[in-house]
């Protein structure tokens, strides 16, 4: 579900055509949605309203400022990767108290950070890193707050480099570990055990996965409750969205060709809270692709066309180093043109960008609308691991974002100048 529709032959964002957003700011440019993000919000929140639970945005999918103040303002909590993070989320608005640190490399001078913060727990992934936190913590006369987040060994079912939950991950610990390490944690006096945590995975599109995690979780979660008096039982993030285009053009019945129906908040909620509300327990969520990944769209314009003998490419003025997800995960956008045509033709299309490397395209044999030079374009879907994961490769000045609230936008990041990337270089 997102807010990016076409009206009267233009496509808008809410209230606002994206043509008039292009014209004034240039492109590339990502443009965000609030209504999709705060109605995603309130969706999952409405769905695990039988439990006593938090929300713990994971930010890495989207961490503008003005995206976190908008969770913020209704009682999201965050799950953080790093320091830079958690003073993002302190800028924008958020509570430390209730915020989860995860990451398998935590730095002394972030764990120091987030202790003297306040954070909600610290997610431990390692003996050592439990070990070290304990004697930080120690040095500073405080006691951290952590729960260590367990590897079931469940295959979410997704792309290789999303998935976390198996023994060839680099995360967590393996379920038949964690009951001695527990014990072991016990004896440390710096540490409180607070809760436990997993996570399988990111895009997962079926609740299967999820349930299979917290089934084999459950007998574990309920000895740790009676012999530690844990808190919390953190079920981790991972809800998928859908990047079909049939979805968001509304055509009912799209998932028939599927063989199964999207999975929604309330189908997650349905099958889960049955298995976590016996628990007593609070119920902690990490989602992040979900509240944000449709609310954005990357706008790009048709600098030149080219035609071979087998190919048809259109070269857009954005790159892999705006949007990097094709390149990294050979994943789809739908290609949406900001101004519809009537009747055109419709031409199998490489949509390219113009950085030197041949991995630098957002869609192959795509068919798409004939284009022509100064046409524009916009990849959808592109609201999480989009702005986030940009890069200056080939000193490429990074794109302005845009938040669109109704009728109303605002910049929520200026576009960057070639002089800010220069800025502390020296010859």
């Amino acid at each position: 579900m997102h807010h990016f529709q076409v009206k009267k032959g233009q496509l808008y964002a809410e209230d606002v055509p994206l043509a008039k957003l292009a014209n004034t700011y240039g492109t590339p440019l990502y443009v965000y949605s609030a209504k999709t993000i705060t109605d995603h919000f309130d969706r999952l929140t409405r769905a695990l309203a039988p439990l006593d639970h938090l929300i713990c945005y994971a930010m890495k999918a989207n961490s503008n400022l003005a995206v976190l103040n908008l969770l913020a303002r209704r009682g999201s909590g965050f799950d953080l990767v790093s320091g830079g993070e958690l003073t993002r989320v302190l800028k924008a608005g958020g509570q430390a108290a209730k915020c989860s640190f995860a990451g398998v490399g935590k730095t002394r001078d972030e764990i120091e950070q987030a202790l003297a913060a306040g954070v909600y727990v610290f997610n431990v992934e390692s003996i050592a890193e439990m070990e070290f936190i304990n004697r930080v913590a120690g040095e500073k006369k405080k006691r951290a707050n952590i729960a260590i987040r367990v590897n079931p060994n469940v295959d979410a079912g997704t792309h290789a480099k999303i998935t976390t939950g198996t023994y060839e991950n680099k995360f967590g610990i393996a379920l038949e570990e964690v009951g001695p390490l527990y014990a072991r944690a016990a004896r440390l006096k710096n540490l409180r055990l607070l809760g436990v945590q997993t996570h399988i995975g990111s895009q997962i599109t079926e609740v299967k996965p999820f349930v299979l995690a917290v089934k084999k979780m459950l007998p574990l979660v309920r000895e740790l409750k009676a012999l530690y008096h844990i808190e919390f039982f953190d079920i981790g993030g991972g809800l998928g969205i859908v990047y079909d285009p049939a979805l968001a053009s509304g055509q009912p019945g799209w998932w028939k060709k599927q063989k199964k129906p999207p999975l929604t908040p309330a189908t997650y909620a349905a099958n889960l809270v049955p298995l976590l509300k016996p628990l007593g327990l609070r119920i902690l969520v990490e989602p992040g692709r979900f509240m944000v990944g449709n609310a954005g769209a990357l706008v790009t314009e048709v600098l030149y066309l080219k035609k071979t003998g087998r190919k048809t490419f259109a070269i857009v003025d954005a790159a892999m180093n705006d949007l990097i997800r094709p390149a990294f995960y050979d994943s789809y956008h739908e290609i949406v043109p900001l101004k519809q045509k009537r009747g055109g033709k419709l031409v199998s299309t490489d949509l390219v960008g113009p950085i030197c490397e041949s991995g630098d395209y957002f869609a192959k044999d795509r068919p798409l609308p004939e284009q022509k030079p100064g046409d524009r374009l916009a990849l959808l879907s592109a609201g999480a691991y989009g702005f986030v994961m940009a890069s200056n490769y080939n000193t490429r000045p990074r794109s302005a974002e845009i938040l669109v609230e109704g009728r109303k936008h605002r910049i929520v990041r200026k576009r960057e100048t070639v002089t800010d990337l220069l800025r502390g270089e020296t010859v």
